[in-house]
């Protein structure tokens, strides 16, 4: 059958961004991480399935095989072919013209979105002031974003191959089992939850800069460890890794919202949302691309050579970063009183309202994370049972749907915050989204069945679009009640529940089974919802009082 490249059908939504994230400017179009994708989505998003995944699913090499290449796109993989097959690609005959026209269609509904959000703008500004944006924001937007995309992009260069690199190497004359691989992929998320805390601390202490060039020197020493073929340097590497991870998700947001609020021209906030929503709204694509230069560097050097690439881009980060940013540390660093992990919990104690923004925080991304463990075989089966056993799931086209999703999400986050929507309401009505999504996909995937292929890939997307909103919508929360003193030794400490809430549920897949991971997912979800009621009512009684 005749394909395309899966990442040209987001050519439409690309040209809607790119005229605004080129200029850091205009009002945002909305992760991610997806987070993942991760995003987002990091570690998890490209760990090797545990072994009770692979007997879930059979056990069979090819089996494997598959489910291996379903956690690598998560990461950004997708396939390269003609564009001018474009027109023979689309229709649900079998599950690449499916996932092709379902892709053509986030695509376009995100163009039309963006379309007429610029045609309402510019029919009401006839008669209004339209507020200039300070050219402070605009020079902050410009360095901030330039340096966080290009260290997104070595994240994501990755995701791909992490399990391939792992299972090419060979100890004891056989390559490394897949129980190895699982071993390593907990190293690196260990590493995290222990490390995460003391990390913070450091970055509010010397210096938000000063972490984000520590993040590139150590992500690159973690990424080059895979070429090595001492299992002792590989595990040296993944702890590193999960140090970068730590520095990566906190120092470069706290580095911007301590840069905002020192310069006094956004003492709301709302140009910060902006900021974050533009920030995410790029990560999609910036995984998209990073997806297609993972697959040329390893054609060229094998499964390290996105590792290589990924150092590269490091190297970059933190020339930008070097060149660009002007150091910022907490406001107690500069006092004798030192910012300590101590002090941060005793500020969590005291205020209600940091607890539930870091409950959100653990909850959803230990839910979305959880996810990507799981998708893939549960796509899968219900691919199988539409089309046939024989019938290949289309991942690197599934992962694009997603970023599309993601980028549409970031972008109904923009629109909102442009109608100064609060972001606690926009973010309980985004949680319990997310929470009926994932409520109807654990529903579908435990009554099995081709009949509930669409209701899988509806809610699936739902959830992504619920990702690409959380992320500019939980730093925009951050940025509000997580105080400056402690910041990043806080958005680390609410790491370590997120951690073991996912090493959890990665442990007991075989008595969970896909059904009940999912199931874990939506019952965080559903405490994430009721954390943000109980904020939204808190804030509520301050306002009467």
């Amino acid at each position: 059958m005749k394909t395309f490249s899966s990442s040209a059908l987001l050519l439409s939504a690309l040209v809607a961004f790119s005229s605004e994230a080129s200029a850091f400017a205009a009002p945002s179009s909305g992760s991610p991480l997806l987070l993942h994708s991760q995003v987002r989505i990091n570690a998890v998003s490209t760990a090797a399935p545990a072994p009770g995944i692979h007997q879930r699913l059979g056990g069979g090499h090819g089996e494997s095989t598959r489910l291996h290449m379903a956690l690598g796109v998560r990461g950004g993989a997708a396939i390269s072919k003609s564009v001018s097959d474009i027109a023979s690609s689309f229709g649900t005959s079998d599950p690449q013209s499916l996932f092709n026209t379902s892709l053509l269609g986030l695509a376009m509904v995100t163009f039309v979105f963006k379309v007429v959000q610029r045609t309402a703008a510019s029919g009401s500004d006839g008669g209004d002031v339209v507020e200039e944006k300070p050219a402070s924001i605009k020079s902050l937007q410009a360095k901030f974003l330039s340096v966080f995309w290009i260290l997104r992009c070595s994240d994501w260069l990755q995701g791909p191959y992490f399990y391939e690199v792992y299972t090419s190497k060979i100890f004891d004359g056989a390559p490394a089992s897949m129980a190895l691989v699982s071993k390593l992929f907990l190293t690196g998320f260990a590493s995290r939850a222990v490390f995460g805390p003391s990390v913070g601390r450091a970055s509010d202490q010397y210096g938000r800069k000063k972490a984000t060039l520590a993040f590139c020197a150590i992500y690159a020493l973690g990424a080059l460890s895979t070429k090595s073929p001492l299992l002792s340097v590989l595990l040296l590497g993944r702890v590193l890794s999960g140090v970068g991870t730590a520095l990566l998700f906190s120092a470069p947001e706290s580095w911007l919202v301590g840069a905002a609020q020192k310069s006094g021209d956004d003492p709301t906030g709302k140009y910060l949302g902006e900021t974050f929503g533009m920030a995410y709204a790029g990560d999609a694509i910036v995984a998209i691309v990073a997806g297609q230069l993972a697959g040329l560097a390893a054609s060229r050097s094998g499964p390290t050579g996105p590792f290589e690439l990924s150092s590269g881009f490091l190297g970059v980060g933190f020339l930008l970063a070097s060149l660009l940013w002007k150091e910022n540390r907490s406001a107690s660093a500069d006092t004798d009183e030192k910012p300590s992990i101590a002090d941060a919990v005793q500020v969590i104690r005291k205020d209600p309202k940091i607890v539930l923004v870091g409950a959100v925080q653990s909850l959803f991304e230990a839910a979305m994370y959880i996810f990507v463990l799981q998708w893939p075989p549960a796509l899968s089966s219900a691919v199988g049972s539409t089309f046939g056993e024989a019938a290949k799931t289309p991942y690197g086209t599934v992962f694009s749907c997603f970023m599309a999703s993601c980028l549409l999400g970031s972008t109904i986050f923009g629109q909102m915050a442009k109608m100064n929507i609060k972001t606690e309401n926009f973010a309980a009505a985004m949680l319990s989204i997310a929470t009926v999504a994932m409520s109807v996909a654990t529903w579908s995937v435990k009554a099995g069945g081709g009949a509930n292929l669409a209701t899988i890939v509806a809610s699936f997307f739902a959830f992504e679009a619920c990702v690409g909103m959380y992320f500019p919508s939980i730093g925009t929360l951050r940025s509000k009640y997580v105080p400056d003193s402690h910041r990043s030794v806080i958005m680390n400490l609410f790491g370590i529940p997120l951690n073991v809430l996912v090493v959890s549920v990665f442990l007991s897949i075989n008595k969970l089974g896909l059904a009940g991971a999912l199931g874990v997912s939506t019952g965080a979800l559903g405490v994430a919802t009721l954390c943000m009621l109980q904020l939204l009512k808190s804030i509520g009684k301050e306002e009467v009082a």
